[in-house]
């Protein structure tokens, strides 16, 4: 049995039209199950070995999955449609013009990030500074409307008016240095976030040292940050050097000196002011 899993809220709740596309050319039979409320502790112990989990949805999807689900354990084979807003693993791992792929070698030995004592496990990077912000102000506005929600221009915005920077403490494997006028300094297992930002394009998801990435973005001019700041989708951030440092390792702490918004894979956490993430 093919067991489609979908998350109804992904995509501004455009879940449904994605579920009928996909399942429209299935031969075989199948079973779409909703996951928001399912309890994977007495749903996964049903199936057979060789049943085969579809997850139909966004990163957020993928997110949840991993974290509700021993994967490391998990036998069954698991697929991903892509359908969510911004598809960034997709986007890493197959291209963003490819809508299936297995994924089971992507979802284990994954990397963990501890905020505020909880412990998550993450599939393509944590945002803390202005891309956190800016997944804030996504939800302010998906709450308000249906309308699609262009996080570049949301960007801009936080760049010239709303994001403050901050000054980040940033420790990697022991050693630390501080960044005055941080607008972002994330922690990345793959090279996307953000709808299609290549923060971190010398990134191995699958590399054996299990290493991560933070890119320390800082600019003192607004006006010069907003400029240089586009080369972030062309995975060209690094050649602005005054601005841009890019550190390797395996365990990665990060602190602001002020609260702000963080995102694990889109999804936000708000009034952060510090993040541990183990490669």
């Amino acid at each position: 049995m093919k067991y489609v899993l979908f998350n109804e809220l992904s995509n501004n709740k455009a879940a449904k039209a994605a579920i009928e596309e996909y399942t429209k050319s299935l031969t075989e039979p199948f079973q779409a199950v909703n996951v928001i409320g399912l309890d994977y502790s007495s749903f996964l112990p049903t199936l057979k070995a060789e049943d085969v989990l579809v997850l139909v949805g966004g990163d957020g999807t993928i997110q949840h999955f991993i974290n509700d689900v021993d994967c490391d354990a998990l036998e069954n084979e698991v697929w991903y449609y892509a359908a969510g807003t911004g598809n960034d693993f997709m986007n890493d791992v197959a291209g963003k013009e490819t809508k299936l792929i297995q994924i089971n070698k992507y979802i284990k030995n994954l990397p963990t990030v501890e905020i505020n004592g909880e412990t998550k496990k993450f599939i393509n990077g944590i945002g803390f500074g202005i891309d956190g912000w800016c997944c804030e102000e996504g939800d302010r506005q998906r709450a308000k409307s249906d309308k699609k929600v262009n996080y570049t221009s949301i960007a801009i915005m936080g760049l010239l008016f709303k994001f403050k920077r901050v000054t980040a403490t940033v420790t990697v494997d022991g050693e630390t240095r501080v960044f005055k006028h941080a607008w972002l300094a994330p922690a990345m297992k793959g090279r996307f976030y953000g709808g299609g930002m290549m923060v971190a394009p010398n990134q191995d998801r699958l590399s054996e040292d299990r290493t991560l990435t933070t890119v320390i973005y800082c600019g003192k001019s607004k006006l010069g940050s907003l400029i240089a700041f586009p080369d972030i989708f062309k995975g060209q951030l690094q050649k602005h050097t005054k601005k841009c440092t890019t550190l390797v390792g395996h365990e990665i702490e990060v602190s602001f000196e002020r609260p702000c918004a963080l995102q694990i894979d889109g999804e936000t956490v708000l009034g952060v002011t510090s993040y541990k993430a183990r490669g």
